[in-house]
């Protein structure tokens, strides 16, 4: 049973604070400072989708000489027209920085990230920094929009090229590509995304990646294959182009059925965890649809992918892609990853850590530097987040139940906003114009932002202690630290302690989260940090087990179109900060309950006008009451090797996806006259699946 900790206006909690006095003592909310300005960043030239790409036929096909020689003379691969689906998407020279590239090279990128196995579908990572975007290959493609007019703004077609609605709104027709294969020769057919839906994103046991659940894609909504290239999805709403966003990158991106299939409890007598775990990042060559194939695996070292001998993407020369004959991925840290890339010893970077952004300037301002920088956006936000679920989502202790039924006040979440000095904050990260304050919600600069439906609680610590003990908090035995009121069972009288969960791999997550603890030490909270890394950090948000979350906020407060249903506890397991209890419901607070409204109504119109007005409301309902509390946002940076051409200009780090999927990579290249012998492995291409790297078998 739920433990009432507050009566507002019961003068046993006010604890003899009168309610003239808070309102004396407390400091009125206001609008948010302009972010400062900011000269080194870069914009992108806006394009239309058809400039791009197109689906269509050429006349002849092309391929690294090796490739031909080595695999097709020898009947060890069909010939590469063979390989290539009825129309491959063509990228358009126009569109290309540097147009048509040449063939060889390395991209050689560090991560922190360690690969789990290679079933994304079941949850496991690949460790992220570009090894799942440059493996997968989803319906519909995202990164490449930030250069897309707005009056064209919708995810383009991928593996779907192309699709019709109904007449009345609620069917969509999608058309697969035909004829494309998986890496190891098999086609794609919308039997993989079937064995994706029925058996991965519907199996309550499975949980893919990036959280796709049936809610992702609309409460209600069914899918089904009509043939083997076409797939007919039935919504409740009309129209909801909205789900298109969310069958783009991680959460509608198919795996090899053939491959998966078989190992599905469903299907075989493995159990859930069997299923997960039985494609360990050892099992090389795992078939992919994506530019890059996975061939060598050292623990704590490094993932060596090699290109794709089926990958059905072209330019308009015919050259089938990518032209990057191998990608690495060097095993380290998020910080070294940084480091590295401005040193010229990796070549890629989303430098995201605003601590190493002086020293990364001052290097790359050198004329001799092997690397260039730019900066993007300020789409880059943190959050501090209160764990909202009042009904028994993971299970807490009576100390936890507590915390949670302090974060669900309104007066408490405004004490912490309020005792955070946002300022102090950005600058104990990095000096100068990077940072600007973020009091939640919509960023600043973004499309749909409204500072004046921005609510901001500026630093003021006597307004967060007033608020604290109209909160029914107060110091009863001297030690700094607030009591809870005797009457709260199991923790009556005793210090309110709260525990901080944090991501252990990333600086600024560390920094922000002992400034956090700072403060809230002295507000008269103790706050007690649980770092972990960054798999196992996951794994606890998503299973309810914390109080407070110190987190990297999603791409759905930068875009707001993509995964829109994240914006709000719009389903039972759509948000990890306020999830169903065991009895399947979501106890939402009132103003929840008007923010899922106002999400479901964005989503439901088509009209602009309508939409900028729907954000406007979410935007004020969300910042008012703090569903979570903002603490720095500020811009990346995009650390590129000067050897690699057709980079994008303006390309940010992260807003519709990560820069790896932003700048196109299987159309990156390096000139003939700067390539390196960086390749590990050179003229081979993947083998069978399961076996080592080396020439087809």
């Amino acid at each position: 049973m739920r433990r009432k900790l507050i009566a507002l206006g019961g003068a046993s909690l006010l604890l003899g604070v009168s309610m003239l006095a808070v309102q004396a003592q407390e400091v009125a909310p206001t609008t948010p400072p302009d972010p400062p300005k900011f000269e080194a960043q870069g914009f992108p030239t806006f394009v239309g989708v058809k400039d791009i790409f197109e689906f269509k036929a050429l006349p002849e096909y092309h391929e690294p000489d090796w490739v031909t020689k080595q695999f097709v003379d020898t009947g060890k691969l069909p010939a590469v027209k063979d390989r290539l689906p009825k129309e491959p998407l063509v990228y358009k020279t126009a569109n290309m920085p540097d147009g048509v590239g040449v063939y060889g090279d390395v991209m050689r990128h560090v991560i922190g990230g360690r690969p789990e196995g290679w079933n994304y579908m079941a949850g496991q990572s690949q460790g992220w920094g570009g090894i799942d975007i440059g493996t997968m290959e989803c319906l519909t493609r995202t990164g490449p929009l930030f250069e897309v007019k707005a009056e064209e703004l919708e995810p383009l077609p991928n593996l779907a090229k192309s699709w019709e609605w109904s007449e009345d709104g609620h069917k969509l027709t999608m058309h697969l590509i035909e004829g494309a294969k998986w890496s190891d020769g098999v086609p794609f057919t919308t039997e993989d995304a079937m064995f994706y839906w029925n058996d991965n994103v519907q199996d309550p046991n499975v949980t893919p990646l990036n959280g796709a659940t049936p809610e992702s894609f609309g409460e209600g909504t069914t899918l089904k294959a009509l043939d083997d290239y076409t797939l007919e999805w039935t919504f409740k709403e009309a129209f909801p182009k909205q789900y298109l966003y969310q069958m783009a990158y991680g959460t509608f991106c198919p795996g090899p059925a053939h491959i998966f299939k078989p190992l599905h409890p469903k299907y075989s007598s493995n159990t859930y965890d069997q299923y997960k775990n039985a494609i360990p990042p050892e099992y090389l060559n795992v078939p992919v649809m994506g530019a890059w194939v996975p061939v060598e695996y050292r623990p704590d070292d490094i993932v060596v992918m090699r290109r794709n001998p089926y990958y059905w993407k072209v330019d308009e020369n015919g050259n089938q892609l990518p032209y990057l004959n191998e990608v690495h991925y060097r095993l380290s840290t998020w910080a070294d990853r940084d480091v590295q890339a401005v040193a010229g010893t990796g070549d890629f970077s989303n430098l995201e850590q605003a601590e190493s952004y002086v020293e990364a300037l001052k290097r790359a301002a050198d004329p001799s530097a092997p690397s260039r920088l730019a900066f993007g956006a300020r789409t880059i936000g943190y959050s501090l987040i209160p764990n909202l679920s009042g009904n028994g989502w993971g299970e807490p202790d009576e100390r936890g139940q507590a915390v949670r039924e302090l974060n669900r006040n309104l007066d408490f979440r405004k004490a912490v906003s309020y005792a955070l000095d946002r300022q102090h904050l950005g600058e104990s990260l990095v000096k100068g114009p990077f940072t600007a304050i973020y009091p939640g919600g919509l960023y600043a600069g973004t499309t749909y932002y409204d500072k004046d439906s921005t609510v901001y609680y500026p630093y003021s610590l006597d307004t967060a202690k007033a608020l604290l003990e109209k909160a029914g908090l107060k110091d009863t035995d001297g030690n700094g630290i607030v009591n809870y009121p005797a009457d709260v069972a199991g923790v009556g009288g005793k210090d309110v302690e709260i525990t901080l969960l944090a991501n252990s791999d990333y600086q600024t997550d560390k920094s922000l989260a002992e400034g956090v603890i700072a403060s809230m030490e002295a507000l008269g909270l103790r706050v007690v940090a649980n770092f972990q890394a960054g798999n196992q950090r996951d794994a606890t948000y998503q299973a309810g087990k914390y109080d407070w979350q110190i987190m990297r906020n999603g791409a759905e407060l930068i875009s707001v179109v993509q995964n829109t249903v994240a914006l709000a506890p719009t389903g039972p397991r759509i948000a990890n900060n306020h999830r169903a209890g065991k009895d399947g419901t979501v106890d939402l607070l009132p103003f929840e309950q008007d923010m899922v409204d106002t999400v479901n109504s964005f989503i439901n119109t088509s009209d602009p006008a309508a939409r900028v007005e729907a954000m406007k409301k979410y935007q004020k309902l969300f910042t008012e009451n703090l569903y979570t509390i903002g603490l720095t946002q500020y811009p990346g940076a995009l650390i590129i090797n000067k050897r690699f051409a057709n980079i994008p200009a303006g390309a940010p780090i992260f807003m519709f996806n990560w820069a790896e999927d932003n700048i196109i990579r299987e159309r990156v290249f390096v000139p003939g006259d700067k390539q390196q012998a960086y390749e590990l492995h050179p003229n081979t291409l993947p083998g069978a699946p399961g076996k080592g790297n080396g020439p087809i078998n």
